[in-house]
This record gives C-alpha cells, structure tokens and sequence, in this order.
C-alpha cells in the first residue's frame, strides 16, 4: 500500500478522534462454542484502534485444525466495500494474483459483508473441506464454499508475511 493509501485508509478507519471502548460484542455462533482461543490482539493503523480479534481452533493449535474461526470485534465504522477493498490489497501483498475466482469471491464477499460501526463483529469460521461461513450478531451472513478461498483470507492475518506481523504472533500465541 502506498503511503498516500495508507493515509487514507487510516482516515477512513479513524471516523473520529474519540476513543472507543473495547467489549465484546454479541457474536458468538454457536459453531464456535466448542472451539479453543489460541489467541488474540488489537489492530491499530497509526494511532487508532480498528478491531480487537481472536483466533479459535478444535485443536487449540493452527494450522494442526480441523476448524477454525477468526472473530473480529470493530471498534470503529468502516464501509463493506473498504474491508473488500483491503482484503484485495493484502492479497496482493501475499503474492496471490487476482484471477477470476479471487474476483468472484470479492464480489461475494461485497454483497454478503455489512458497513461495520463500532461494536459490530464479524466471524469467519472455517471447518476443514468446507469453505468459509461468516457470521455477524444477526446470524450467518453467507458462505464461500472454496477451501482455497479459505487458506487466502486466513493468510491475511496468519502467514508469515502478513502486513502486521506482530499482531499475527499474538493471534497464534506466540507473544
């Protein structure tokens, strides 16, 4: 991302210079009850605070799982079309090239994801052969049935060349 990108993603996450509390919103499908927390963090661009999100497996380890769910629990507004928007450019980022299914999977994703305010949450939980579900505080959103969708989007927050390593480390339990 460019420098000018970044700002302007800063910007459009920041929605205001007031502090939010962080707490846990009311997202907990039931598909993740059984699941292990392996770990969690708060994202920050520049100063301010985006999402506080945690990793949960049947294992309690990643990637040795069968199922696993990201819960990211936002603490400011941000459009649907900007979080389609990122998780292009942190594919980019990883290498992955955007062919047609990246294309449609994207376009999916911006007609199942909601605009976001802060105390929203959205899960992406993943059971091995079976794609992505996602869910908010109202239920299941949709599903991408695509294992090889599944392995991209966790890569944003889990490979090793994620864009925010240290948060990355702490989602794994490695800080």
């Amino acid at each position: 991302m460019t420098g000018l990108k970044m700002v302007a993603a800063a910007l459009v996450f920041a929605g205001g210079l007031g502090a939010f509390p962080a707490y846990a919103s009311q997202c907990t499908p039931e598909v993740t009850q059984e699941l292990t927390k392996i770990g969690s963090t708060r994202l920050r661009v520049m100063l301010f605070r985006v999402y506080d999100a945690e990793l949960m497996t049947d294992s309690g380890r990643y990637p040795e799982a069968e199922q696993v769910a990201l819960r990211l629990d936002y603490l400011r507004s941000i459009k649907a079309d900007t979080l389609v928007d990122t998780t292009e450019d942190e594919w980019e980022k990883l290498g992955y090239s955007i062919g047609d299914n990246e294309r449609q999977w994207l376009s999916e994703l911006r007609d199942m994801w909601p605009d976001v305010k802060s105390g929203d949450c959205l899960v992406a939980y993943h059971e091995n052969g079976a794609g992505i579900r996602f869910y908010s505080a109202d239920g299941e959103l949709g599903k991408i049935a695509s294992n090889a969708f599944a392995t991209q989007f966790f890569a944003i927050w889990l490979d090793e060349n994620s864009s925010y390593r240290r948060n990355r480390d702490e989602l794994l339990g490695e800080r």
